[in-house]
């Protein structure tokens, strides 16, 4: 298969005037357009001395100029290091400096917050929103920059001609991007991975969830995490399908009405937002007609009809729904299951760009995060009922971690495989089941292993729940629960609840996992860019 940069420059000579980035209801940007980008990203980096291998940081929201600039970047062998807009300013500058980035793109306002004094290898930062220079230390860089459609409209004084666009792939082991999986100052993993990763991921999804040159897709996860960078953006982008970003989280409104008019081939999403759409449209509409599900063939229509305005909600062009970064509620699972509806929940990590495990919906078994991408196994004497260490290896995985050897080393057993620190196990068919985290399991007194997630599934069951963190304290499972609870119950019933949750949930567990208590937090658990609960703030 083609290195993606390659697929992304025939893409280029075949589609010149296609529209290939647009931002929802604003810019739009043509391969042509992109292609002049890249020229001039290749003339700036020439003139200001900026070197291939060298980094430039991004730290801006989702936008149609954001993944210009990445093409700029990446395309031109510089190493891509994209920082999420959320990291509090204080993380943004000490992970600049951390990657010896030497340009910053930015929003203006994200700019504002930050000390260039605290990045002192940092050359220059430049607005993502417009282009302009915000800053230089280096003259030579800025001038460079302000001059670069100047020297472009020199060098080709006609315009840029497709035939005219070549890109080096002659680079499969050269570091391509450095993605951070926190905002830590303390002791930053910055992921490697290099330009045969992405491609390799490029060459999955192209044999598992192939797209084609004019069809469309939404762009909603964060750009500077792996998952919607490779499966959202380039991956799709690279074969002339056109990427609309909607910028910040949007409303459910805003969100259908985009995806109703944009009408996505693929929708790529966390299991968060497909439950909110399972309870707040979803189950109304089946308890309307509750007592017809109990008979099959009518049952069949329901949920066909079920399936059929979900999907036109859509747009009506969505071939599959890929869900990943957690676990889906079991009683969504089961309706969508029943509904027929085309989704799947993969498994991946950045360290993996992102892929782990995947499978095509009408294979997908329900409960699993798909079959492994490359070479997967479980570190047990009995991988197929007794959980242990999930370890991959393949092209498709990092090289290590930025400038710290430490915790690269531990990354890796001695025979090469990558430890993913979660806890697993593999049936007979390849169908991968995690059952937690290392870090988050529990020991109990009788010696068995609790795995919290386990329980929190059954918990998302219970009436009021919305979401839940599992954890050990002296010995006693604590279940912490954000509930969502009507205003019109009255305070006695209201004292209840927990209780009643708590019985609820242990009818349903064995006696060594039960919960001795539930405790109701007052706001939603704090999450990741990929809406993982942030468990170490909970215990």
């Amino acid at each position: 298969m083609a290195h993606y940069l390659k697929n992304l420059q025939d893409t280029i000579h075949n589609h010149w005037d296609l529209k290939a980035l647009c931002d929802y209801n604003g810019d739009e940007f043509t391969y042509a357009d992109l292609a002049a980008n890249v020229e001039q990203f290749k003339i700036f980096f020439s003139n200001a001395g900026i070197n291939k291998g060298d980094k430039i940081a991004i730290c801006a929201r989702n936008s149609a100029r954001w993944a210009m600039s990445f093409w700029g970047i990446n395309a031109n062998g510089r190493v891509a290091v994209p920082l999420l807009a959320d990291f509090h300013p204080t993380n943004v500058s000490a992970l600049t400096r951390h990657s010896d980035s030497v340009v910053l793109f930015v929003d203006d306002d994200i700019w504002a917050k930050l000390n260039a004094d605290d990045m002192p290898e940092l050359k220059a930062a430049v607005n993502v929103k417009n282009g302009n220079l915000l800053w230089q230390r280096d003259a030579s860089v800025g001038e460079a920059w302000e001059k670069r459609k100047e020297a472009f409209a020199e060098q080709y004084p006609d315009g840029l001609k497709p035939e005219q666009v070549t890109f080096n792939t002659d680079n499969a082991n050269d570091l391509a991007i450095i993605n951070y999986t926190s905002g830590t100052t303390g002791n930053p993993k910055g992921v490697m991975l290099t330009y045969d990763a992405m491609t390799d991921t490029d060459e999955f999804a192209n044999s598992h969830f192939p797209n084609k040159p004019g069809e469309t897709i939404v762009s909603m996860l964060p750009l500077a995490h792996m998952y919607g960078l490779a499966i959202e953006f380039i991956h799709p982008n690279v074969d002339g399908v056109t990427v609309y970003f909607l910028g910040k989280t949007p409303s459910p409104t805003t969100l259908l009405k985009a995806m109703q008019e944009v009408k996505p081939y693929m929708v790529v999403t966390v299991p968060l937002v497909m439950e909110k759409i399972f309870v707040n449209s979803i189950v109304p509409a089946l308890k309307k007609v509750k007592t017809l599900l109990s008979i099959p063939i009518i049952s069949e229509l329901i949920y066909r009809k079920v399936r059929n305005k979900l999907l036109a909600s859509f747009g009506g062009q969505v071939r599959c729904f890929i869900m990943g970064g957690a676990a889906l509620n079991p009683a969504a699972e089961r309706c969508f299951k029943n509904m027929r509806l085309p989704y799947t929940v993969g498994y991946g990590m950045t360290e993996a760009c992102p892929l782990l495990g995947y499978e095509w919906w009408t294979r997908f078994v329900p409960g699993s995060c798909g079959k492994p991408v490359h070479e997967l196994r479980i570190d047990s004497d009995d991988p197929h009922n007794k959980a242990g260490e999930i370890q991959a290896r393949g092209r498709n995985l990092t090289i290590g971690y930025y400038k710290n050897p430490e915790a690269t080393a531990a990354a890796f057993t001695a025979d090469g495989w990558f430890r993913t620190g979660d806890l697993g196990v593999i049936d007979e068919e390849g169908n991968i089941f995690i059952r937690g985290r290392i870090k988050s399991m529990i020991l109990s007194s009788s010696g068995q292993n609790i795995y919290p997630e386990e329980l929190e599934a059954v918990l998302a069951n219970c009436q009021y729940v919305t979401e839940s963190v599992v954890v050990d304290r002296e010995g006693k499972i604590v279940a912490l629960v954000y509930a969502e609870i009507p205003e019109d119950i009255d305070e006695a019933t209201r004292a209840e609840i927990p209780e009643q949750i708590r019985r609820t949930a242990n009818a349903s567990l064995p006696i060594y996992s039960k919960i001795a208590k539930v405790e109701f937090v007052d706001k939603p658990f704090e999450k990741t860019p990929k809406m993982s609960i942030k468990r170490y703030l909970y215990k």
